[in-house]
């Protein structure tokens, strides 16, 4: 079983998203090598970015896809801020077909990127858009979500405003902080042997 294929299985997640992630994984190191999308220039070091990822899916699962799914539902509106080269955005988009992912990255080349994902991956619910998140109107998001963009104290406060009421506002905690919001959940967990959280804000309903 390859490294993606365990994560996959250790989180909860059907292993055969394996298959589609190794192909966004594939086309990520094809532009990256050209236009350097991220600092990961090998397989196992973009896999390693992937499998973070992952760790916020069984969180955005929990709170945006209702059991069972209503086949006339809404999709679920998720917002990627600073989306770069679709970590998590497109692994989300991948991994939540039942969702529609709306990746904001202003440089023209990433946001390019993220648009070719979408279409040679068949990502319908994958939505790139070329705007910084000030200059973004929407506010109605189930879920606003970003990772190693903005500090993130300051995310979790401008996430809350993108948010519909009730609506959650997801980081990646890197190093333990003392200065969140009050009423930030930590969901800890472990990654290339290194403590890390997943931070989660809910926006009053």
């Amino acid at each position: 079983m390859t490294a993606l294929a365990e994560a996959l299985a250790a989180l909860g997640l059907p292993t055969a998203l394996a298959g589609p992630l190794n192909d966004y994984a594939a086309l990520f190191q094809k532009w990256n090598r050209r236009i350097n999308l991220s600092a990961a220039r090998s397989e196992p070091e973009l896999h390693d970015h992937i499998i973070d990822c992952l760790h916020l899916l069984p969180h955005l699962r929990t709170t945006v896809l209702p059991t069972p799914v209503s086949p006339d539902a809404t999709a679920p509106r998720i917002l990627d801020v600073g989306a770069g080269g679709g970590l998590p955005a497109a692994v989300v988009a991948v991994c939540m077909p039942d969702a529609h992912i709306v990746a904001l990255e202003p440089v023209h080349k990433k946001h390019a990127f993220l648009r070719t994902v979408a279409r040679e991956l068949a990502l319908p619910n994958l939505e790139a858009l070329s705007e910084r998140l000030e200059d973004h109107a929407a506010g109605d998001y189930s879920v606003a979500m970003s990772r190693a963009t903005l500090d993130l104290h300051d995310w979790l406060v401008a996430g809350l405003e993108r948010v519909a009421p009730g609506g959650v506002v997801f980081g990646f905690e890197a190093i333990p902080r003392t200065d969140l919001p009050p009423g930030t959940q930590r969901y800890p967990y472990t990654h290339l042997g290194k403590s890390r959280a997943i931070v989660a804000l809910r926006r009053s309903p």
